[in-house]
């Protein structure tokens, strides 16, 4: 799993080498001692080496330490500004490091003795505590923009001012003294839940990721994609979508997973005959499925299960269901319009040899089978099972000659675990600082009467409005930050009209992940139409029809926890084949092909009836749902039927030729 996405509003490909310095000498010594620290801290705290040697050590001790080195790192490895320098660190960025370990630091050694008065203001906590809050804000802005630094800005300044505003806006308003201390050292400020959960427990999944892709793991599972769909019609499309199926299960940042697979499928997919723009949107929708994509998901899924006390293969295995009707809607519609442009699959000697690929990758399974094994079976901890993922990948690396990696290969891995968490650091301790004010001005208990108040009480009106800001908010935060401000704010709202929790939080998590597809800020589909050097507004039309799942499944699993694994098996199966009949008709309205082009009124129907069929699933419009589904169903046999004898006619023998691509548009 990568970090969040990268910085905000940038159509270029975010990469490593354009974001972070190329350093060499004693520079690049420190960069990598900052970065492997960072990482290695994070191994040892989930490992809790910390119990294995008896230290009482506080959890914020260990936040301390770890914010202090991702700080120091940052500036270390990120130049402040595009002409900035690039290979040497200036004098300020050493002064901005070095302040960086020092507010860290102040926290992990003192903190036992601030632990016994936390709420008394003095000028060392405020000084600190000011210099904390202005290096997390300078940290996320160089990382990922200033839309997040704007956002982290307003809430601090209505900390402040919120008694200057008028109702229902007003609240009591802190010092700025009161502010800075507590925001560095309560729990509710930067060591909160959001910074907790990704130094205890993403550091490992990011591990096992760069471990995997060390021993080359991820080529494997793309060679399965290969093999499972590459020869069909639409083969390359497909092989995006069931690479990114298998590669979700430990990835979960779309951004990234585009710029690593990308790079492969959307050349493959432009060869085949889809449009530059369509190519794109594929990579982008599939790729941003990983952040649903049990066994491992995005961030935030490890925070559900933080707030809600449940185990996060509790959530993982409540996830997956919604998980695989999003890849069939993306699956049904590639396949759909593989059909209606007439193009075939890759040919033979683009596919690997089923042989070869389980020779020199079989073994890689291993590792997927101990994640699912220790996170889901035997509920290990996380951040444990992660490691122990992590580590299988590394032994069975060992193994192979071809797949054995070097010292320095493990240490670069070490290396790049740290690098990546830079930035899902400085977005969760952004985060804490966001949380921290609004809790700070009790805009947190007043914020779900608000929306309770506006909605009338309506479960459904609630939904719309919380959806509408989910998505407002995507346009400029990542799906953590979304996620970790709305389950605080929200999420209560939406378990007081009865809302299973789960369901309420997973909710918030899918209309958060949608920033990354939704324009017009959406980064995974920036980065992937830059790829592909297609029209950045057509690919991201295309991906919110490809994604259109995403955007309806939510509300299903909120009147139907069937779709979420709660309930009897038979409720389980019999509400998971409906959902599935349902994203297949809405597939075919999005398409405007079945076995033939269908009309616009025609498309229209099937689209109506599969939202309504899907979004209808259960409560007190299931009966709406079940006629929309039976509707839907009726259509498309009318469609087999009337296409018939099309069909047998071009079957006749001297009647088939291969359609062309003018033909099937």
């Amino acid at each position: 799993m990568s970090g969040a996405a990268v910085g905000a509003g940038a159509p270029a490909i975010a990469s490593s080498a354009s974001r972070f310095r190329t350093l060499g000498g004693g520079a690049r010594a420190i960069e990598r001692a900052l970065l492997g620290g960072l990482a290695l801290a994070g191994i040892g705290w989930a490992l809790g080496l910390q119990r294995t040697l008896s230290a009482a050590i506080f959890k914020e001790q260990y936040l301390g330490l770890f914010l202090g080195l991702a700080l120091a790192a940052v500036f270390v490895a990120t130049p402040a500004y595009p002409g900035a320098p690039a290979a040497r660190i200036p004098w300020y960025d050493w002064l901005l490091a070095a302040g960086g370990l020092a507010v860290g630091l102040y926290v992990a050694v003192w903190y036992p003795t601030l632990a016994y008065g936390l709420g008394v203001v003095t000028p060392d906590k405020v000084a600190l505590g000011a210099a904390a809050i202005l290096l997390v804000l300078e940290a996320t802005r160089r990382l990922c923009g200033w839309a997040l630094v704007w956002v982290a800005l307003a809430c601090l300044g209505y900390a402040k001012f919120a008694a200057l505003l008028p109702e229902p806006l007003a609240a009591k308003s802190a010092s700025w003294g009161r502010l800075a201390v507590y925001l560095y050292l309560d729990a509710n400020g930067l060591f909160g839940v959001a910074l907790t959960v990704a130094a205890g427990i993403v550091v490992a999944f990011v591990l096992f990721g760069q471990m995997l892709a060390a021993v080359g793991g991820d080529r494997f599972l793309t060679d399965l994609a290969l093999l499972a769909m590459g020869r069909y019609r639409g083969g390359s499309a497909k092989v995006a979508v069931v690479s990114w199926t298998l590669f979700g299960t430990v990835s979960g940042s779309a951004v990234s997973n585009v710029a690593v697979d990308g790079a492969l499928t959307i050349p493959m997919m432009k060869r085949a005959g889809y449009p530059p723009h369509l190519a794109a949107a594929i990579e982008a929708v599939a790729s941003n499925g990983g952040q649903i994509m049990p066994p491992v998901m995005g961030a935030a899924a490890f925070l559900i299960a933080e707030y809600l006390d449940l185990s996060y293969g509790e959530v993982a295995l409540a996830a997956a269901i919604p998980a695989g009707l999003y890849y069939l809607a993306i699956f049904v519609q590639v396949d759909l319009e593989a059909a209606k442009r007439g193009l075939v699959g890759l040919p033979p000697a683009e596919l690997p040899r089923l042989g070869a690929v389980l020779r020199r990758g079989g073994i890689f399974a291993i590792p997927l089978g101990v994640l699912i094994y220790t996170l889901m079976l035997a509920g290990w901890e996380a951040g444990q099972a992660g490691l122990a993922a992590a580590g299988a990948a590394l032994a069975v690396g060992l193994l192979g000659r071809a797949t054995r990696p070097s010292l320095g290969g493990v240490a670069a891995a070490v290396v790049e675990t740290g690098r990546t968490m830079l930035d899902l650091t400085a977005i969760t301790a952004l985060a804490g600082l966001v949380i921290g004010a609004l809790q700070l001005s009790g805009f947190t208990a007043r914020l779900p009467l608000l929306l309770v108040g506006l909605a009338g009480e309506h479960v459904v009106g609630l939904l719309v409005l919380t959806a509408v800001v989910c998505v407002i908010l995507g346009m400029s935060l990542p799906t953590t930050v979304v996620y970790v401000t709305l389950a605080v704010l929200v999420g209560p709202g939406l378990t007081q009209l009865g809302i299973h929790p789960l369901a309420a939080h997973l909710f918030l998590f899918y209309f958060g992940m949608l920033s990354l597809i939704t324009p017009p800020d959406c980064l995974a589909t920036y980065t992937a139409a830059a790829i592909a050097r297609a029209d950045f507004w057509k690919t991201g039309w295309a991906g919110m029809r490809l994604g259109v799942v995403a955007y309806v499944v939510p509300f299903a699993f909120v009147f139907q926890p069937a779709l979420l694994g709660l309930g009897s098996a038979v409720d389980v199966v019999v509400a998971t084949l409906a959902a599935g009949a349902s994203v297949y008709v809405l597939a075919v309205g999005c398409v405007g092909y079945l076995v033939r082009p269908l009309s616009r009124p025609r498309r229209a129907v099937f689209v109506v009836t599969g939202a309504l069929a899907l979004g209808c699933a259960g409560g007190p419009a299931r009966v709406v749902g079940v006629a929309a589904l039976v509707a839907g169903l009726v259509l498309v046999l009318w469609e087999w039927a009337a296409a018939r004898p099309a069909r047998r006619t071009h079957a006749q023998p001297g009647l088939e030729r291969p359609a062309t691509t003018r033909e099937t548009r």
